[in-house]
């Protein structure tokens, strides 16, 4: 039995020809006798007409809406041509008619569906058939066999890494799985493959990729889940400009091969330290110019208590060139609150001048210096904002993205790719009352902060983030390959032997029988394909998500085991 042919395979170019076409029904309908058919298989809709003569009228009459049919027939031309389907300018006429399987009434429409998120995901496999979420599934397979292609031509290996593996601390909460064998023991779901690609390069492999599926017990959002697919990379012998050449040469042919966007030749690099100050952000949306501006100077000498500045604090503001409303006000004023910044500061610009409550709290050369900073021309207003230097980023950063939404300052149809790099080795946490690495402790630090490491805000570290639109898509680093800088980095986080022992041995002892310099970095799949698809929702890219919650509405997972399963792994209801 030969396998059947997909329906974009005919056109006219096959008239008078007799074929065999299997799948579901699109729509059924009854036309002054004739009966057409809309026949859809995954790649498209081919037409089906059965006159009132023909022997099987009466089967075809009692065909619904995804019912799955065989049918024979002859190609002829169609009398009225669909323009809107690939090949709506043909038809068969039915010879033969097999209902293969009936359908109920579907639990919400296919086409132009209104049904809440929720339902069509306990229903995804009936979501699937939507076009939308099909084509993505379709996208990601061709992603993914350009990117393989890619990379086998610049000599990588595919290498898959273990799956049950050792809880080691990423950042995140481990997916546990407790041993059977081993009662009391648990292996842990990977976050990553960071340690097992290191461990490949210590074997000689030099060029490693994986698509790998990383698993991370941590709060959802739109552009996360629970389990995800990396892009992984890991190679040898290079410098961080080598791991992001072969970065950037990839990311430029999926973009231009799928949606014909040409990136800039020299990609933009940017330090961590001058997105933060000038975005509020270490993701910076690129796709429009408004840049948090610093008013420290302009304010160093104030009288305005509430802008006097102390230790840590900071005062920076937004320019936009629009009249914001009070009641416009009081509602970023609402959505800065999240972000932990509890007020802030709206002053008007209007025919040159400035207006508004706060005026009368500054002086004259305060304004004028103002002005003079922030360049002002026509109607503007300044949103400022005075608190932490931490809070004041990230609120002003996020408040950034959401006027870029709200006044419509954001290019939709634009990709604007960048590097942030030099991102800080450490950083401390004020209820552990020590440092913790930034990325991982196997980063390397930059050369020129070598002597940092007593002092560990100072230290900055050879990693790299790719940024498109305001998404991380991709971060890596270069690391420490020398097992004397691994101590000190070790030292620096304040972890004893035993603690280095138990979580990173069979690494460090693997670096004991000579490591090649190396370098990786692991890109988020699914936020590759959600920006080719022009989604903002992951799970419009991934075949079978998990809800904001982390369950499958579909499988009902997770669920409760039985007793008997406990028991033969070591557990007791009542710990449960």
């Amino acid at each position: 039995m030969s396998m059947k042919k997909f329906n974009n395979e005919f056109s006219n170019k096959n008239l008078g020809e007799e074929v065999v076409l299997k799948g579901w029904v699109q729509k059924a309908r009854n036309l002054g006798g004739l009966i057409f058919i809309d026949l859809r298989d995954r790649t498209g809709i081919l037409q089906v007409v059965v006159k009132p003569e023909n022997t099987y009228y009466s089967l075809a009459s009692k065909i619904r809406s995804e019912f799955v049919i065989e049918v024979k027939g002859t190609i002829i031309k169609r009398s009225s041509i669909n323009s809107k389907i690939e090949n709506g300018d043909i038809e068969i006429d039915l010879t033969y008619l097999n209902i293969l399987s009936e359908s109920n009434d579907l639990p919400f429409e296919l086409i132009n569906t209104t049904a809440l998120e929720d339902t069509r995901l306990k229903y995804r496999y009936l979501d699937i058939r939507r076009e939308n979420i099909k084509n993505n599934i379709v996208l990601r397979h061709k992603v993914t066999s350009l990117i393989r292609n890619y990379l086998n031509e610049l000599s990588f290996i595919e290498v898959e890494t273990p799956i049950l593996t050792k809880s080691t601390p990423e950042g995140a909460r481990d997916y546990l799985v407790p041993s059977r064998v081993y009662n009391g023991k648990f292996y842990a779901l990977p976050q990553s493959p960071q340690l097992f690609k290191q461990l490949l390069m210590v074997g000689g492999i030099e060029r490693y990729y994986q698509f790998a599926r990383c698993f991370r017990d941590e709060d959802l959002r739109a552009d996360r889940q629970p389990e995800f697919t990396q892009l992984d990379m890991e190679l040898s012998f290079v410098e961080q400009e080598d791991v992001m050449n072969v970065v950037e040469g990839l990311m430029k042919k999926i973009f231009k091969d799928f949606l014909g966007v040409k990136f800039d030749e020299n990609i933009l690099k940017i330090k961590y330290e001058d997105a933060i100050n000038d975005f509020g952000s270490d993701r910076p949306d690129l796709r429009f110019d408004l840049k948090l501006r610093n008013l420290a100077d302009v304010f160093k000498h104030t009288e305005f208590d509430l802008f006097k500045i102390n230790g840590n604090e900071a005062i920076n503001c937004l320019v936009v060139e629009n009249n914001i409303s009070r009641k416009e006000q009081d509602k970023l004023v609402e959505f800065v609150k999240k972000f932990g910044l509890n007020k802030l500061f709206f002053l008007k610009y209007e025919n040159k001048e400035f207006s508004g409550s706060l005026v009368k709290n500054l002086s004259d050369n305060e304004l004028k210096d103002l002005k003079e900073l922030l360049t002002l021309k026509g109607d503007s207003t300044i949103i400022i904002a005075k608190d932490s230097h931490h809070v004041v980023k990230k609120s002003l950063g996020a408040l950034r993205l959401k006027l870029g939404k709200d006044l419509s300052l954001i290019n939709e149809g634009e990709f604007k790719p960048l590097w942030v790099v030099d991102f800080p080795m450490f950083e401390y946490d004020d209820e552990a009352k020590r440092y913790f690495s930034a990325h991982h402790p196997f980063t390397a630090p930059i050369n020129t902060d070598l002597n940092y490491l007593n002092e560990p805000s100072k230290c900055y570290a050879k990693a790299y983030d790719f940024v498109i639109n305001g998404y991380e898509v991709g971060g890596g680093s270069i690391r420490i390959s020398d097992p004397k800088l691994q101590e000190k980095v070790f030292e620096t986080l304040g972890l004893t032997k035993d603690e280095i022992k138990l979580k990173f041995g069979f690494l460090t002892e693997a670096f004991k029988y000579g490591v090649p310099p190396h370098g990786g970095i692991a890109f988020g799949l699914e936020r590759i394909i959600m920006l080719l698809s022009k989604t903002e929702n992951i799970k419009d890219v991934i075949a079978f998500p998990k809800t904001a919650s982390a369950q499958c509405l579909m499988t009902e997972a997770p669920n409760t085991i039985d007793d008997s399963q406990l028991k033969e792994l070591g557990l007791k209801k009542e710990n449960l």
